[in-house]
């Protein structure tokens, strides 16, 4: 089976809303090079003796997408799908060539609207055609067990957890094609407030909860129960996943819904006040959810967001001074900040 490979020209100031701009597309699956140097952390996942000597960062990046073409038997057809999954009904498909390069077409004039707010480099998409490979699986060579804090372990669903204390927590992840393996700093921050908010009881609201994982640490803190949605429904799938091998089975609302676009989806949500919100989410959307976020919010409770690449952090607490909230802490991992808001009134 062939497929089609095309390579975007970018820069890593833009890799996270031009990542962000495919998913909106159907493209989840998604290959990035750079040459941004390995944090200590991600040198101790590579668990190799020797790294390769880095080049300088000359701030570009390169992202890569593939697209399968097939013909079924009994209709003529150009299928495109994700490589992000196999299962078919998940696939993002068109029905002719023609569709495939309206696609592409469009891709490159949200580029051109994105290179209104940043530097999105060349901005360039080329196409080759490269042998088939299972792209879904490949990334899972890179991702292993390791600990967040003193007594949190991801262990990764095709791994036996090692080493592990008597009062470690332990968080089983498969995230698919969904956001979150813990790894990235956002989550990682997310994480460490968390264990610093859930004291054991709480009602808890995860907004774009992805792989699950934040919701799946809040239960295992000992919050009593949790609100979580995406908007995206494969995203919520590998989420109920992971709550089943987390042994999460009740206690749990999971909802595919867009907060910020769907009043139905706040309705639900404002049928009750919460005592802890998380969103990891990029900074812009964050700017639009903050101010729908606080009248979901007990008094005294807090708002932790993240997801935000720290040049952007000051356009995220404007948006929770604007919608009332005092912000409490600000912490930064690798250019990415997390905050976190109290509502006091």
């Amino acid at each position: 089976m062939k497929w089609l490979k095309y390579k975007l020209s970018t820069t890593t100031e833009a890799l996270d809303a031009v990542s962000e701009m495919l998913a909106e597309f159907g493209i989840d699956g998604i290959e990035v090079e750079d040459k941004v140097p390995l944090t200590e952390e991600e040198k101790k996942q590579m668990f190799v003796d020797i790294l390769p000597i880095a080049e300088p960062d000359d701030g570009r990046a390169f992202v890569s997408f593939y697209i399968e073409e097939k013909v079924t038997a009994d209709e003529d057809f150009t299928a495109l799908h994700n490589s992000g999954t196999s299962l078919c009904d998940e696939s993002f498909s068109v029905s002719s060539k023609e569709e495939a390069e309206e696609l592409i077409e469009k891709i490159k004039r949200r580029l051109s609207e994105l290179s209104e707010f940043m530097n999105v480099g060349e901005a360039t998409i080329v196409e080759s055609e490269t042998d088939d490979k299972d792209w879904k699986d490949k990334w899972k060579d890179f991702f292993h067990s390791f600990r967040i804090g003193s007594n949190i372990a991801i262990v990764p669903t095709w791994e036996e957890p090692e080493n592990l204390k008597d009062d470690d927590i332990v968080i089983r992840i498969d995230p698919g094609i969904a956001f979150g393996t813990g790894a990235h700093e956002t989550t990682r921050l997310c994480i460490e407030e968390l264990q610093k908010y859930v004291k054991g009881g709480e009602a808890v609201l995860d907004v774009g909860c992805g792989s699950a994982i934040l919701t799946i640490a809040a239960m295992k803190l000992g919050a009593d129960h949790t609100f979580a949605m995406d908007i995206d429904p494969v995203a919520v799938r590998a989420a109920g996943d992971n709550l089943r091998d987390n042994g999460i089975n009740d206690n749990v609302v999971l909802k595919a819904g867009d907060m910020i676009g769907d009043s139905k989806i706040r309705e639900e949500v404002y049928r009750e006040d919460y005592d802890i919100i998380v969103a990891n989410i990029l900074a812009p959307v964050l700017v639009s959810l903050t101010p729908l976020i606080a009248p979901a919010m007990k008094k005294g409770a807090v708002y932790i967001c993240s997801g935000i690449a720290a040049p952007l952090a000051g356009t995220v607490k404007e948006a929770i001074d604007k919608a009332g909230l005092t912000l409490v802490s600000e912490k930064e991992q690798n250019d990415w900040v997390c905050l976190t808001a109290r509502k006091d009134k």
